[in-house]
């Protein structure tokens, strides 16, 4: 083809000549070497057009990447450099070349137009800065957009057509595997079938992913992987189970035998990153149950979907029901607001019995900024409805006992048959190994000595393995068979004992309890009205006392106080606590008395201490009647030890309370003569 080359001035070839080539993906890259070619061979209209071999620049930086994103280094340096005016001519195969996006295409336009650059392509060379060739280019780019459009409705159609037959061949989970005809069966190996197969009845059993999780780490069980993609793609590892694994697990269709196309929603951000939404069940393309073989049913996977709804610590407006966790309000997860219907929230307090339940409905005062709806304390709540439970259960108390009894048993039969399937595989590993080594030609020493090296540890793997599994076997075969059976056995004739028994984990009474309550509303009138809903319908009210005042609830009892009050008129507070003691009376927190207590409760009741009690007898300190004697302070003291004055302890520290004497005793002093004088400044000696 002749290019027109009136358009080519000297000031276009004074300028550098960029070459602009890409490939939509690697693959093309490899394999459409033609187009590759194709578009390299510009540089010949380069030169045909005037431009030397040096003043040609080549971009070929985006081959393998999409023109339909604006991710592209090389596009990006391009348009730079017709931004500063550096380029003369911009050359590309076609348009779709150079941008797949109109909004890509019409910046380059716009650009070049400004800075007067040309365009060429295999049709011609354009002049942006004219409106004809920017017209043309324009509707150019909007095809090259369109077709890409085209193209990948075509692709989508495709898919979407052989989804909807469920024949699409799509990657599979861990677990699932194609036979020869391209039907989905079961993985082969028995191990990874068992694993799963424990996985999802450990969900079952305790209806919570992290205590999955716990319980194969408890257990020492791994879980399988096979990677996708690198070097090692397609082989199988074992690796620590983890609670996104367990989730991945639980929600993906294709354990429960379901074919599901368009699960997730991939889209491109603004700065070239891709996001992946998963999209809700109502909105996938294509969901065909009971497809092809599966781990679990149809109903039991959307069992497993509700209960992670549940699970939730938040699930739309309200809570939904959580997992049983550690501690002691019973109705955690259960207990519904009378009020405005939400999910109640727990709180614990510390107090001196120990750690109390309060049941809160505080959601819509989070979300407005108000106070909480209801706050209940829980302790006669709990109390309560256990007492419900004991009446209601002991009807059922043998099966209930005996579907623990088969739980233990199944789960001991599920990690004895995994560390056995274990000690199977590694076995066969190390026959693998010993089979390698053997045929290896002995001249090929450094080779033996590789295949030698993977024998010898393939066989400690083995003995690790087997010594494992008979650990286990000690550990748990003798539990299981005699102590826990006769065990359950026994409780199950007297579940009352079992439920008040104080060594029963929180945890195990609120399963219990959710074996037989679907929910509780809470209302605080004038007393705590308890509606009951059990499984299947029926209904229960009962009506709880409000918790009396800290004030009230541990009061100390009035004949405690009564008694207090008359020891108080002969004996100070230390003995009072001691007699108190003896006579087996307790304070209002069911301690023993001592003195500051008696000093406290004085306060609080409004009762007189021992000493104001004996201060209005009359009784005065020792400072009192040193000045009503006329006496010291010291004379005081050896009068009272000589018997002259009575005094009255009325401390701990042996301070005294004196009584005015009717008739004081006299000093005197010796005169010369050896008579003596009354005197009320000096002591006689004591001779």
């Amino acid at each position: 083809m002749t290019f027109p080359s009136h358009k080519v001035s000297d000031s276009h070839r004074s300028r550098t000549a960029y070459l602009y080539v890409r490939q939509s993906t690697l693959r093309q890259v490899f394999e459409n070497t033609e187009s590759t070619q194709r578009q390299y061979a510009l540089r010949e209209r380069a030169l045909a057009l005037g431009w030397s071999v040096e003043d040609i620049t080549v971009i070929d930086t985006d081959l393998g990447k999409s023109g339909a994103y604006g991710d592209r280094e090389g596009f990006k340096h391009l348009v730079a450099e017709v931004g500063m005016g550096r380029a003369g001519i911009v050359l590309g195969l076609e348009v779709s070349r150079l941008a797949r996006n109109n909004v890509d295409w019409h910046s380059l336009l716009q650009i070049c137009g400004l800075t007067q650059t040309l365009i060429l392509d295999e049709d011609g060379v354009y002049d942006p800065s004219e409106f004809n060739d920017r017209l043309l280019l324009g509707l150019k780019g909007a095809m090259s957009e369109a077709e890409l459009h085209l193209l990948n409705a075509r692709l989508r159609g495709g898919l979407i057509n052989r989804a909807k037959r469920g024949v699409l061949k799509m990657a599979l989970p861990v677990g699932m595997a194609y036979d020869p005809l391209d039907r989905v069966v079961l993985d082969p190996d028995a191990q990874v079938q068992h694993t799963l197969r424990t996985l999802f009845a450990t969900f079952t059993r305790t209806g919570s992913a992290t205590a999955t999780v716990k319980y194969f780490r408890e257990q020492g069980l791994n879980f399988p992987r096979r990677p996708r993609s690198g070097p090692r793609k397609g082989d199988l590892h074992w690796q620590p189970l983890t609670h996104a694994r367990v989730l991945e697990v639980l929600h993906n269709p294709r354990y429960a035998g379901a074919f599901a196309f368009g699960r997730h929603q991939t889209r491109r951000l603004s700065d070239g990153r891709t996001e992946t939404r998963r999209v809700a069940r109502e909105n996938w393309t294509v969901l065909l149950p009971d497809w092809h073989p599966g781990y679990i049913s149809w109903d039991t996977y959307e069992a497993n979907h509700r209960r992670l709804a549940e699970n939730a610590r938040a699930h739309g407006h309200d809570r939904r029901r959580s997992p049983p966790r550690e501690g002691p309000a019973l109705l955690q997860g259960l207990a519904v607001c009378g009020v405005c219907g939400c999910r109640m929230t727990v709180r614990y307090a510390s107090q001196r019995q120990g750690v109390v339940p309060y049941y809160q409905c505080q959601r819509e005062g989070i979300n407005t900024a108000t106070p909480n709806c209801q706050t209940i304390p829980g302790a006669g709540i709990d109390q309560a409805i256990g007492e419900l439970l004991v009446e209601l259960v002991t009807p059922l108390t043998l099966e209930v006992a005996l579907r623990v009894q088969d739980e233990l048993e199944a789960r001991a039969e599920e990690t004895a048959t995994w560390r056995s399937q274990q000690v199977q595989r590694a076995r066969e590993e190390a026959d693998l190994a010993r089979v390698r080594y053997m045929s290896t030609d002995p001249n090929h020493r450094m080779v033996a000595d590789v295949l030698e090296a993977e024998w010898n540890a393939k066989l400690r793997a083995l003995d690790q393995a087997q010594r494992e599994l008979e650990r286990r076997c000690d550990d748990e075969n003798p539990t299981l068979a005699q102590h826990q059976r006769d065990r359950i056995v026994a409780l199950a004739t007297d579940f009352p004992r079992l439920w008040n028994d104080p060594a029963t984990p929180h945890r195990e009474r609120k399963r219990m309890a959710r074996l037989l309550i679907e929910d509780v509303t809470l209302t605080r009138g004038e007393t705590i009205a308890v509606g009951i809903r059990l499984r299947g319908g029926a209904l229960r009210q009962m009506s709880v006392p409000l918790e009396l005042p800290a004030c009230e609830r541990y009061k100390t009892p009035d004949k405690a106080l009564a008694e207090m009050n008359e020891l108080l008129d002969h004996h100070p507070e230390a003995e009072v606590a001691a007699i108190l003691n003896q006579r087996g009376h307790r304070t209002g927190y069911g301690g023993a008395f001592h003195a500051q207590r008696v000093q406290s409760l004085c306060r609080d009741n409004g009762l007189k201490s021992h000493y104001e009690r004996l201060c209005a007898r009359g009784l005065l300190t020792v400072e009192e009647m040193a000045k009503q004697l006329g006496i010291s302070t010291a004379t005081v003291k050896v009068w009272r030890n000589r018997g002259l004055l009575r005094a009255q302890v009325y401390n701990r520290r042996n301070e005294c309370l004196y009584e005015m004497p009717s008739n004081p005793p006299v000093k005197f002093k010796h005169k010369p003569n050896g008579q003596r004088e009354p005197t009320e400044l000096q002591v006689a000696p004591d001779q």
